[in-house]
């Protein structure tokens, strides 16, 4: 009686067919018939991300309507001397929770076209991160602004406080929940020749301006003689915090 015997080496390479062929069906039910490499689902996810934003800016103005009532409702009945409101009113104040209004200006930044080309003779062609907003150019701008002695600072439409984090993922910029595409504005109030001097010394700001002259991103500074910033409408909770030490 003969017995017929499978070889190891032939097991395991029906084994690696079997596989390979589990693997290309997976990914043909996957693609149904389409490709797998399509930018649907990104386009998705962008929709997601500004639906998102929309109605985290829907919540912001009622939680604001609704601190309001209850900071309305907490001062009628706490007791508290009119002293004590008024210092209360200047701490609220100096933390950006309520309006702010006085002379400033706002600094507006933009994107340069995609198709720019140098603007200088004999600089080379842009790359695609020198036409774009970058994290870095706003928070120069804030961070001038400060140093310029504004007494607060709103970026697109929203009061910046202690906690305000400025960032940019891709070309967007996310603030407190919310999502923006440029032209970013930021807007001050604050002694505008102080503001400006502080924005021309800016080592950061300088570095952008050779940009804006080569490939033609976008800067303009206006000045007011008088402007309102909207106090900061968000949650003031922290999330995370350690003693000092």
């Amino acid at each position: 009686m003969t017995r017929s015997f499978i070889r190891p080496a032939r097991l395991a390479a029906i084994g690696v067919f079997a596989l390979a062929g589990l693997i290309f069906w997976v990914s043909f039910n996957t693609a149904q018939g389409t490709n797998i490499r399509s930018d649907s689902s990104m386009l998705r996810l962008s929709d997601l991300i500004q639906e998102r934003s929309r109605q985290n800016a829907e919540l912001d103005r009622q939680a604001a309507g609704l601190r309001r009532q209850v900071d309305k409702l907490a001062r009628r009945d706490d007791g508290s001397t009119r002293d004590q409101d008024r210092r209360l009113d200047d701490l609220e104040k100096r933390a950006g929770l309520k309006k702010l209004s006085g002379q400033g200006l706002t600094v507006t930044l933009d994107d340069a076209p995609s198709n720019a080309t140098a603007k200088v003779p004999g600089l080379p062609d842009p790359e695609p991160n020198d036409l774009v907003i970058h994290q870095q150019d706003l928070q120069a701008v804030v961070n001038a602004l400060w140093r310029g002695g504004a007494e607060g600072i709103e970026v697109m439409d929203q009061r910046l406080i202690s906690t305000s984090a400025v960032r940019c993922v891709g070309n967007t910029l996310i603030l407190q929940g919310r999502v923006y595409s440029p032209p970013y504005k930021v807007s001050a109030v604050g002694d505008r020749e102080k503001l400006r001097t502080a924005l021309d010394e800016a080592p950061a700001i300088r570095n952008y301006l050779e940009y804006v002259d080569a490939y033609g991103l976008g800067w303009k500074v206006e000045e007011h003689k008088a402007m309102t910033l909207p106090g900061y409408s968000g949650t003031v909770d922290l999330q995370q915090a350690e003693p000092v030490r």
